[in-house]
């Protein structure tokens, strides 16, 4: 087994044009493994810490990297609790989740590579998960709003949600449908109306929060795609201004939307119980997901399934700052019968 020999970082731009952190991990056998961390715009109040990057840099080097030199990259728990220890606060306070994630994510892959193993397995290993043959649903994001664009939407991001046996399969329909809704927005509103948002979907202004659906219903239909695609939408309402009766009266709306089948974050990250109420409301067929509200964290995570405010969750990795911990909330998800969205 390869061991660890050097941790370095350097800093890099993220796909926001943001400072981010790169790691490169080099074995003793040579090989090099590199990871950097992303960070969401909309970032949730519960979430690990981040430092600034120069402070995160200089973690890596001069307090991580002497704790793990000449440990076995395979050795992916203890290396995480070694790091969990050296920040010694619950939220990476001292160390920054930037700085412990790019390191673990870069031992993780170390690891797979001196295991011979593609990472998703390696990881799968780790966890002991089993492999159930289900292929992953892609949430693809085709309209935004929020804090994720310059538009009169008040709700982040509207997704189309393939049903397909492949991943092939479901980026031919997901790409079909982008391209599809693009030329029906430019008729329909305009050549600006093509222009993108935070993450890549389209930003025009719409008549209300609900139009986008009505949208997304008539390219389904004109693309003979209605037997094909989902929808969901992410609401992300700890940053949304409307009052919770008004986003109940739109949820309840949505809950009656053919193939709606996923909403996340519906109210803001502390109100258990509003989340409980309106999976109580809507039913059991609707995935009502945590993200703010869970933030990949074990206690929150207990608290949400004790109030029954969820039946899934986003697994983020970079909200809690390590791997091993990442893991360890999707575990307890599925012992909670809950749908994991990563």
């Amino acid at each position: 087994m390869a061991k660890i020999s050097s941790l370095k970082a350097r800093p890099i731009l993220d796909s926001r044009g943001s400072w981010t952190v790169e790691v490169y991990l080099k074995l003793n056998d040579g090989r090099v493994f590199k990871a950097s961390v992303p960070r969401g715009k909309s970032v949730g109040s519960y979430e690990a810490s981040y430092v600034p990057v120069e402070a995160a840099i200089k973690n890596i080097q001069e307090k991580i990297a002497p704790k793990l030199r000449g440990l076995t990259a395979t050795n992916q728990k203890v290396i995480d609790n070694i790091l969990n220890k050296i920040d010694g606060t619950p939220t990476k306070r001292k160390l920054g989740a930037n700085s412990t994630l790019a390191v673990s994510i870069a031992v993780a892959k170390a690891g797979a590579g001196d295991s011979r193993k593609p990472l998703w397995k390696h990881l799968r290993s780790l966890g002991n998960f089993k492999n159930t043959g289900d292929c992953p649903r892609l949430f693809m994001n085709v309209v935004n709003g929020g804090l994720h664009a310059g538009n009169n939407l008040d709700f982040q991001e509207y997704l189309v949600i393939p049903k397909t046996k492949s991943i092939r399969e479901s980026i031919t329909v997901g790409t079909k449908f982008y391209d599809a809704l693009r030329k029906y927005l430019v008729k329909l509103k305009g050549e600006t109306s093509s222009n993108t948002g935070d993450e890549g979907g389209f930003a025009p202004n719409f008549k209300d929060n609900l139009e986008p659906f009505s949208i997304l219903k008539k390219v389904a239909q004109l693309t003979r795609l209605e037997t094909k695609v989902d929808f969901g939408m992410d609401a992300a309402a700890s940053d949304v201004t409307l009052s919770k009766n008004k986003l109940k009266s739109i949820y309840k709306k949505l809950g009656r939307f053919k193939n709606f089948i996923y909403l996340e974050d519906p109210f803001s990250e502390d109100e258990f119980k509003s989340f409980a109420d309106l999976r109580n409301s809507l039913g059991e067929s609707l995935l009502i997901a945590g993200d703010d509200l869970t933030v990949t964290n074990l206690i929150r995570m207990e608290k949400a399934y004790k109030n029954k405010s969820v039946n899934s969750i986003i697994i983020k990795p970079n909200q809690i700052g390590t791997v091993t911990e990442a893991i360890e909330a999707v575990k307890l998800a599925k012992s909670f019968g809950w749908k994991v969205i990563a």
